[in-house]
């Protein structure tokens, strides 16, 4: 029997697919170590694994209560993964280069332009500087800022928890350390206003996507001197916090939030509106909401961050594009028109791809844990989507889960964290195409 030589070309693509692959893996083996455990016992290499692919996937789903379990050096692993996986591992391989040389090649280039999410190969660098440096300084700023708080409670140890949170809120991790204190992720702040609104900056500006920072900053914040991608990502940006807001609000006032005053309960929904964008703390119990309010916050997650970002989710120009690419069919028009400028056919085709993907993993990954797990189908959906969506909310099944289940959560963390378009593309990059155009033919649908 003879078999057909199997190449795989080493493109961009999977380069920084595997990139990813070997820093969980790595991660696992240094989390498997019993002195990365608070017993100084090993640890399950699933659990670790699970652990090494939520953070480096910048998710915030856990098995074991981050402070509990793990010793102050698994936590610096960690916060390590979590770093690596915000702003990619290609990017700190590309900052060595360019310290140790003084200068970055064309294929560095071209890795830089995927991974921090650059449009052209000119101003890749000057891009990949900043991300670097407003990385620093925001995760900075964000430190100092919630040690005025933690400080003044924990004491000296307040400075390790400003840290790790604000690195974990910058990069959409969403895992804490709040578990020894007795809180679930920040609900013992859920009126604190400070720290609520500290972390939504870190959540939103992490969110945009270093493109957009670098046109801001370019262009002094005016929004009319902005590129069509910068306005289109704060426009939805705005509209989805917002709407969420007030959607949640109404949802949950009576519900999860009963409890709470009225200026408790606009924090609450607002918070809650910002982290299902992929962040994954929470001020509220998951648990906790209505179905209505859940919904909603499925939506929202769906949707997640935008492009070139340290979120996750199919991403807000791709959800927008295919939504404006069906409200453009329902009107018998082709082009999709965004600020008076028509975008590229391959995009809307690539966004309606990127969507249908994302539902169809979802969906498929939802069937697998309801045939292996107890729980129901409001449950595990929310529990897969979240995973999927790289964002870390659950209504507290995880720990749970067996480890079939757990391996599927896995795999959708990783694939959510390349997101859609890199996948499809790591998959299809170097295949060999059909030259020849087949014959046109019809097909009723609707």
């Amino acid at each position: 029997m003879r078999f057909r030589n199997f190449k795989m070309k080493m493109t961009n693509t999977r380069l920084i697919a595997l990139s990813f692959a070997l820093t969980i893996i790595l991660g696992t083996v240094l989390l498997c170590l019993p002195i990365s455990s608070t017993s100084g016992e090993w640890t399950n290499p699933v659990d670790a694994l699970f652990t090494a692919t939520t953070s480096t996937c910048v998710t915030g789903l856990v098995v074991f209560d981050t402070a509990t379990q793990w010793s102050l050096f698994g936590e610096i692993v960690i916060l390590v993964l979590i770093q690596i996986g915000g702003i990619g591992l290609m990017t700190l391989i590309t900052m060595f280069s360019f310290f140790v040389r003084q200068r970055v090649s064309l294929h560095e280039r071209r890795l830089l332009l995927q991974s921090a999410g650059a449009l052209n190969l000119g101003g890749v660098t000057s891009v990949f500087k900043q991300v670097l440096l407003g990385t620093l300084v925001i995760e900075g700023v964000g430190a100092a800022l919630l040690s005025v708080r933690f400080c003044r409670i924990f004491g000296a140890k307040g400075i390790w928890y400003s840290v790790f949170h604000s690195v974990s809120a910058f990069c959409n991790a969403g895992i804490d350390l709040l578990g020894d204190k007795g809180s679930m992720s920040f609900i013992a702040y859920q009126g604190d206003w400070y720290v609520n609104f500290v972390l939504m900056f870190l959540i939103v500006v992490g969110g945009l996507g270093f493109l957009v920072w670098s046109d801001l900053l370019k262009k002094r914040f005016r929004f009319k001197k902005l590129e069509l991608h910068s306005k289109f990502v704060l426009t939805i940006t705005a509209v989805l916090i917002v709407g969420g807001w007030g959607l949640i609000y109404l949802t949950e006032r009576n519900t999860s939030m009963a409890e709470l005053s009225e200026p408790k309960k606009l924090l609450a929904s607002l918070f809650q509106s910002v982290t299902t964008r992929t962040a994954g703390m929470m001020t509220t119990d998951q648990a906790t909401i209505s179905n209505s309010g859940m919904l909603v916050s499925m939506v929202l997650m769906f949707i997640g961050g935008s492009p070139g970002s340290t979120a996750g989710g199919a991403k807000t120009t791709t959800v927008a594009i295919f939504l404006l690419c069906c409200r453009q069919l329902a009107h018998n028009r082709e082009d999709v028109v965004i600020f008076k400028r028509r975008i590229d056919d391959r995009i809307v085709r690539q966004a309606g791809a990127v969507v249908c993907m994302y539902l169809g993993m979802m969906l498929v990954a939802t069937g697998i844990l309801c045939a292996f797990e107890p729980f129901g189908l409001r449950d595990t959906l929310y529990e897969t989507l979240s995973a999927i969506a790289t964002v870390g909310l659950s209504t507290g099944i995880t720990s749970s889960l067996c480890v079939a289940s757990k391996l599927v959560l896995i795999l959708l963390m990783y694939a959510g964290r390349l997101g859609g378009l890199s996948l499809f593309l790591a998959l299809s990059e170097g295949s060999e195409q059909a030259k020849l155009k087949r014959p046109i033919d019809k097909i009723l649908i609707g």
